[in-house]
C-alpha cells in the first residue's frame, strides 16, 4: 500500500487528511513537528509529503529542503495559509512539487497527490539513455556530461559538477521528451508545479544555471535551446541547431 507522510500539528486537520487519503487506500503517517517528520521520512520512504509549514521547531523550508536532500523524488505538496508570490517561489526553488493555500479543497488536494505520486513513479521514455546500473540507480547521458539522479550527482568530462534539486528536476523531465519544445508556462507548471504563472525568470535562470554548468560553450549552447518566441528545446543528441 501506498503512503503518504502528513506532517501537520493541527490535530483537526490532521484526522481530517487521514480519513481523506485512507478513504483512497492509501496509508497514512502523521508526523507533528519536523524532527518526528524527518525521523519517519527516513523510517520508511513515502510516496507522498504534505508538509504545513509551520511545524515546529524547524521551518518548512528548512524540512523541504532536507526531505529532498534525502529522497529527492519523493513529492513534496506545501500547504499554507499563506498565499505571497515570494513564499511560494522560494518554496518551489528548494524542491517542492506543488504548494496549496489553507482552507483548500481536499478533493483537489487529492488529486494533486495522486497526480505527483503518478509523475515520481512514470518510467522515462528514453531508456536506452536513462536505465538502471548495477545498483538500480538512474543515470542518464549526453555529451560528456553523466547525470545520477538517484545519488544527485553529476559529471562533466569526468569531473564533478555541483547540481541542485530543482535543476535536477528540471533535467529529468527534459529528458523525458527530448526535442519537444516547452513553452516557459508548461515548464512552470509541470516542473515547478504552478497552478497560475506570476512574472517570473524562474525558467530562465534555471536554464542559464544548466547551460553554465554543461554546456561546452554556454554562450552557443548545443543541448539546451531557446526557441524564441516559445521557450526552450532539450537536445541531448550532438547535431542539435539553434541558440
Amino acid at each position: 500500500m501506498e503512503t503518504v507522510l502528513v506532517v501537520e500539528d493541527n490535530r483537526q486537520m490532521q484526522r481530517r487528511l487521514k480519513r481523506l487519503f485512507e478513504a483512497d487506500s492509501l496509508e497514512v503517517r502523521i508526523a507533528s513537528d519536523g524532527i518526528s517528520a524527518l525521523e519517519l521520512f527516513e523510517e520508511q520512504t513515502p510516496g507522498a509529503v504534505i508538509l504545513d509549514l509551520r511545524v515546529p521547531p524547524l521551518s518548512g523550508k528548512e524540512v523541504c529542503r532536507a526531505f529532498k536532500t534525502r529522497r529527492p523524488f519523493v513529492p513534496v505538496i506545501v500547504v499554507s495559509v499563506h498565499s505571497t508570490v515570494e513564499e511560494k517561489v522560494l518554496l518551489l526553488e528548494v524542491g517542492a512539487d506543488d504548494y496549496m493555500t489553507k482552507p483548500f479543497d481536499r478533493k483537489e488536494l487529492l488529486a494533486r497527490v495522486r497526480r505527483a505520486m503518478r509523475r515520481a513513479g512514470a518510467s522515462p521514455r528514453i531508456m536506452s539513455s536513462l536505465r538502471p546500473n548495477e545498483i538500480d540507480h538512474e543515470v542518464f547521458a549526453f555529451g560528456d556530461v553523466r547525470i545520477d539522479f538517484t545519488s544527485m550527482r553529476a559529471t562533466c568530462g569526468g569531473k564533478p559538477i555541483p547540481v541542485t534539486t530543482q535543476e535536477l528536476k528540471l533535467l529529468k523531465f527534459f529528458a523525458r521528451s527530448p526535442e519537444r519544445v516547452f513553452t516557459r508556462n508548461e515548464l512552470l507548471h509541470e516542473v515547478w508545479g504552478y497552478q497560475s504563472y506570476p512574472s517570473t525568470r524562474t525558467v530562465d535562470n534555471h536554464i542559464l544555471h544548466l547551460r553554465q554548468k554543461l554546456e561546452p560553450d554556454p554562450a552557443h549552447p548545443r543541448f539546451f535551446l531557446t526557441m524564441h518566441g516559445t521557450g526552450y528545446r532539450f537536445v541531448p543528441s550532438s547535431n542539435s541547431g539553434g541558440s
